[in-house]
């Protein structure tokens, strides 16, 4: 069973990587409008999926 949102974190993640490799302007501590964007997403997303595997634990 394919789990969705696992691969839409992952997604998020590469996507957040692949921006912050090649912009100029983000660093670790400051990120432009759409690197923040997708930092958001991935972050967003990443608590999502951990949390849901949190519960499923219990």
């Amino acid at each position: 069973m394919s789990d969705d949102l696992y691969r839409r974190y992952q997604y998020a993640h590469t996507a957040h990587q692949e921006h912050a490799r090649t912009c100029t302007t983000c660093t670790d501590t400051s990120r432009c409008p759409g690197g923040q964007r997708l930092y958001e997403a991935f972050a967003r997303l990443q608590d999502a999926y951990l949390n849901r595997q949190r519960q499923q634990r219990r």
